[in-house]
């Protein structure tokens, strides 16, 4: 029923998107429609841990509530055996978890998102989106940060060279791109920041040179408009594909680095929910069924908040990112032992 009820609100919270999509940038109803559809299993990488959260506020909750939590105790059982069938559970859900971020969410996610890229993409420009290495436009791999509309922030170009040479590299602050009309390509203004020019004395090095405003057009005539997948769009055998051949051009892996060890540091979630919704339902002896499920997402809300910015500082370079992506973990997991140590004992 929590699943049922989360999703469903989720999914709500989905379609102004989907709104946006058709009348925006004319996408059909069909599409929309299928990925509506297609959003459902992406979104269980949400709802089912916090589901799990919920479900055992709801349970043991009203056990406290009616006083059954003090009859256990009364009766001589600990709290301790109640816990054992939990984290059973909690470690069943895991592995599913895991199945889910490895292979139905990635292939989803895909499949969405190239249904909207296929029915909605007009001109080259569409094939621009921040989070993702594009490799659609020849000669040149480009990795956005953040996108509003046609402007970018932070933004990375690099261009392999041939016979061997380091890779030329391209940053910049901010850029805005122009789709060139009738033309399969877009003309890209970089604003603020640094490449690498070639040195004529000596080919195989670069020196830095810094712009203000720098303009490149990128042609995907010869690429034939391939639409790249996103690192969320990857299962954890194509990451570390990706990660190897990226790593010998030359190319900042972080990114992927981070999406890889999201994957895995997610599944943990439901047993870490479970764990956590055990003292908090017995403590505060919630009845409310719409209380406890707003308990449950407010508990949540943290882990995944904390998890979405240690992933942009990964990303980023701030440090390493199969680090700081069990963060979240580290702390949820010292928080839950302090709580269910302190129940049992008490």
């Amino acid at each position: 029923m929590c699943l049922g009820v989360l999703t469903f609100v989720f999914l709500l919270g989905y379609l102004p998107q989907l709104a946006n999509k058709v009348i925006n940038q004319g996408v059909d109803l069909g599409s929309v429609a299928l990925a509506f559809v297609y959003n459902i299993p992406v979104l269980l990488g949400y709802t089912l841990p916090v589901a799990a959260l919920a479900t055992v506020i709801l349970t043991f909750g009203r056990f406290s509530s009616d006083n059954e939590i003090i009859a256990i105790r009364a009766s001589g059982i600990s709290l301790r055996s109640l816990l054992t069938p939990l984290i059973a559970l909690g470690i069943i859900l895991s592995l599913v978890m895991l199945i889910l971020n490895d292979r139905v969410i990635p292939n989803a996610y895909e499949a969405q998102r190239q249904v909207l890229q296929q029915a909605g993409a007009r001109n080259p420009s569409a094939l621009l989106e921040a989070g993702t290495f594009i490799d659609a436009f020849n000669g040149n791999i480009i990795f956005v940060y953040q996108m509003d509309r046609n402007k970018m922030y932070n933004v990375r170009i690099w261009q392999p060279q041939t016979d061997g040479r380091p890779t030329r590299t391209i940053s910049a602050q901010e850029g805005e791109f122009t789709p060139v009309p009738g033309q399969q390509k877009v003309l890209l203004k970089l604003i603020n920041g640094t490449s690498d020019e070639p040195d004529f004395n000596n080919p195989n090095n670069f020196y830095k040179l810094n712009f203000k405003t720098s303009f490149m057009t990128l042609d995907m005539a010869r690429k034939g408009g391939k639409l790249e997948k996103k690192p969320k769009g990857m299962n954890l055998k194509e990451l570390q594909a990706e990660m190897k051949k990226l790593e010998k051009m030359g190319v900042d892996t972080k990114p992927l680095i981070a999406e890889y060890h999201r994957k895995i540091s997610w599944a943990l979630s439901p047993l870490l929910f479970i764990l956590l919704g055990f003292p908090v339902a017995v403590v505060t002896h919630r009845r409310a069924k719409t209380a406890n499920l707003l308990l449950a997402v407010m508990f949540a809300a943290p882990y995944y908040l904390v998890s979405i910015g240690c992933q942009a500082l990964a990303a980023q370079g701030i440090a390493r990112p199969d680090i700081l992506m069990w963060i979240p973990n580290i702390i949820g997991g010292i928080i839950v032992f302090i709580l269910n140590y302190k129940l049992c004992e008490s």
